[in-house]
């Protein structure tokens, strides 16, 4: 996708400003949420609710399954802004886009971000669907997330808030796998070649998403937590071919567990950025 005609910083500064000025602000911890989890939102109290159309600077995902809009409420003491869809490359949009949003949260002075996906798995072991925490990424992409002045060091995913995840996923007696994330930038879901050969260079999850908003975040001084729902086996690994709407579905069965896991993270994840 080509760059808008504003800059970069530009554009994360009308979005922050979008957002402060319908009260989406004074958060203390921001979830993304991928496809299927945006039920997790109406559990907030005292929330607000605005669609992504009404924010000024917010791009608008054109996916089903992703609702667009942002949820600003309380959970367990702690001040929640729920991100529900987001954009994505394969919808034509630049990486500064896709980005705009964390560092438009980083702008308002939130420091601790929870990003989640729908994905693909590639451990045949693993019972189906299930929830994974990220402990690293691999970009395959083809695009660069941050700005020229940007030095992204290491993994993007903080240890302190995957513990955080861990902490949270005992409390709420949920299963949590962890692994490596794998970002393309789609649509197309993979060949069975492709996830063989992910397969075998150690990667547990492969999706669309997430890679490019945990980079600029890291960058731009966020503690980052990753989250994949896994809600069917790649390519090859399962009979037939998969559908946008069977993963959905799969993302619905999960989305009750991942919503007691979410709860339970909100306060950890806070803790875990202020440290």
């Amino acid at each position: 996708g080509r760059l808008p005609a504003m800059t970069t910083a530009a554009i994360d500064e009308r979005l922050a400003e979008g957002l402060a000025g319908h009260g989406l602000e004074g958060f203390d911890v921001a979830y993304v949420l991928g496809s299927g989890l945006g039920a997790f939102a109406e559990g907030l109290e005292d929330s607000i609710e605005v669609p992504f159309e009404d924010v000024d600077g917010m791009p608008a995902s054109s996916v089903p399954g992703h609702a667009g809009r942002f949820v600003l409420g309380t959970l367990g003491g702690v001040r929640v802004l729920v991100q529900q869809g987001r954009v994505h490359l394969y919808e034509g949009r630049h990486p500064a886009e896709v980005t705009a949003s964390v560092r438009a949260f980083a702008r308002l002075g939130c420091r601790a971000l929870l990003l989640t996906n729908a994905a693909g798995g590639l451990d045949p072991d693993w019972s189906l669907p299930c929830l994974m925490r990220i402990t690293d990424h691999v970009n395959l992409q083809g695009s660069a997330p941050l700005k020229h002045s940007e030095r992204g060091h290491g993994t993007p995913y903080h240890p302190a808030m995957g513990e955080a995840l861990v902490e949270a996923a005992g409390a709420a007696d949920v299963e949590l796998k962890s692994g490596v994330y794998l970002g393309l930038s789609g649509p197309a879901y993979e060949t069975p070649a492709e996830i063989d050969y992910f397969a075998r260079c150690g990667i547990q999850a492969v999706g669309m998403s997430t890679v490019a908003e945990a980079a600029a975040a890291h960058a731009v001084g966020m503690r980052v937590a990753g989250l994949s729902c896994i809600t069917n086996p790649g390519a090859g690994l399962a009979a037939g071919p998969l559908s946008h709407d069977e993963v959905v579905e799969a993302g619905a069965a999960i989305a009750s567990i991942a919503g007691r896991l979410l709860a339970e993270a909100g306060p950890r994840l806070v803790a875990a950025s202020t440290d």
